[in-house]
């Protein structure tokens, strides 16, 4: 039996190549028209604002500490948390039973001191009549004269330490040193507080809750956009539907580094009329920082944007005149000078789809500036796949189209 004939195995494996080459280059030629395989969208004037964003938290403008300068037991409580409360109103009351008893003490020691001086005065003065009768000597009159100085210096000692001990006893009530309200109590009846090297908190009396402050923590690159006086924008968890406004205080510059990321404190000055923030509440800050009014907008999916016959494309170097990167010569020339960087558009011209380089101005995450005069309003870019496509600069996941190379 005769054998049949075989193709060798690498000419089956190069005719299926050609035939899927020319296969795709069927469909890469006669496939569907740009306008109808890209979605595109006209360009259009508007304006735009670039902002920075930080984490913050609500804090009182005026947070009190109310400590104590005595140690003892706490004896009565008089306010409690969200108490209102007014200044010199009492707060609580330690026991002062050893205070007293030390403040009598002191009392008793001035007493015996005024003896002492009533005793040193008349014997200076018995020794001055009989130094004039040259009964004494004058060692005996100044010995006189000495033991009387020594018996006030001794009642002034005295006295001062009943002063101090009258003062150790007032402060065994604690008084409110502001007007406000109690934020926050740290001790309860019975506890003992000891007031050594460092004062114990017990209360926080936030002054004005109708006025606050926010803290947020802005990165080091954005820092230098931020002025005082700008206003702000800002949200809180507690009310995810509203938006809050607030104005830049103060640029504290005290670097915070964590992670080798610096950070610095702004100040936000907020109006809280209604009481409705709270101390302590998380915001998410927004500062203005840049704004164009009346300008060329491109979408940034549009700059985003790849078509997968990318890379067989050629830049239109009559479209492309030069916008490069801080400046270009198609640019406005009173925009120039504002320029942060370029990208590319790939623009729907003359029945098929061209890429388009271009100089970008401040965006808002949504849409970007375009500061040369490339493009214009109403010209139609791409900016993304009308059909699903494995195209990675869009996001698409369907089947991979087949390219050629």
């Amino acid at each position: 039996m005769k054998k049949l004939f075989q193709f060798p195995p690498a000419l089956i494996i190069l005719s299926v190549a050609v035939i899927a080459a020319g296969f795709a280059a069927y469909r890469l030629f006669t496939g569907t028209s740009p306008d109808k395989q890209y979605r595109l969208q006209a360009l259009e004037k508007g304006d735009v604002s670039q902002t920075v964003s930080a984490n913050g938290s609500i804090n009182p403008v005026t947070l009190v500490s109310v400590g104590t300068q005595v140690s003892g037991m706490v004896k009565k409580l008089y306010v409690d948390f969200n108490s209102k409360v007014e200044k010199g109103q009492i707060l609580l009351e330690l026991d002062n039973a050893l205070l007293a008893a030390q403040q009598k003490q002191s009392s008793a020691n001035v007493r015996s001191a005024e003896a002492s001086l009533d005793l040193a005065t008349a014997n200076e003065a018995r020794m001055r009549s009989l130094f004039a009768q040259e009964y004494v000597s004058r060692q005996e009159l100044d010995t006189a004269v000495q033991t009387k100085k020594a018996a006030e210096a001794q009642l002034q000692l005295t006295q001062a330490t009943v002063e101090k001990d009258s003062a150790n006893l007032a402060y065994s009530v604690i008084r409110s040193p502001v007007s406000g309200v109690v934020v926050d109590r740290s001790v309860d009846v019975g506890q003992t507080v000891a007031a050594s090297l460092q004062t114990p908190t017990l209360f926080k009396i936030a002054q004005d809750l109708s006025r606050m402050q926010i803290d947020a923590n802005f990165a080091e690159a954005d820092i230098g956009n931020i002025r005082v006086e700008q206003p702000v924008r800002f949200t809180v968890d507690t009310f995810p539907n509203r938006s809050f406004n607030g104005v830049v205080k103060l640029i504290r510059l005290n670097p915070t580094t964590q992670q080798n990321v610096v950070t610095y404190d702004v100040v936000i000055n907020v109006d809280n009329p209604e009481k409705i923030l709270l101390p302590g509440m998380t915001t998410y800050v927004s500062i203005a920082v840049d704004e164009r009014k009346d300008v060329l907008l491109v979408p940034n999916a549009a700059l985003r944007f790849k078509p997968v016959n990318a890379d067989m494309q050629q830049p239109d170097a009559n479209r492309n005149t030069g916008s490069q990167k801080n400046g270009a010569k198609g640019a406005n020339p009173g925009k120039s000078k504002r320029d942060d960087f370029s990208g590319k558009l790939y623009v729907f011209d003359k029945g098929e789809l061209k890429p388009v380089k271009v100089s970008l101005g401040i965006t808002d995450n949504r849409n970007t500036e375009i500061l040369g005069e490339e493009l214009k309003a109403g010209d139609q870019v791409a900016v993304g796949d009308t059909q699903p496509s494995g195209n990675a600069q869009t996001g698409g996941s369907s089947p991979m189209r087949m390219r050629l190379f």
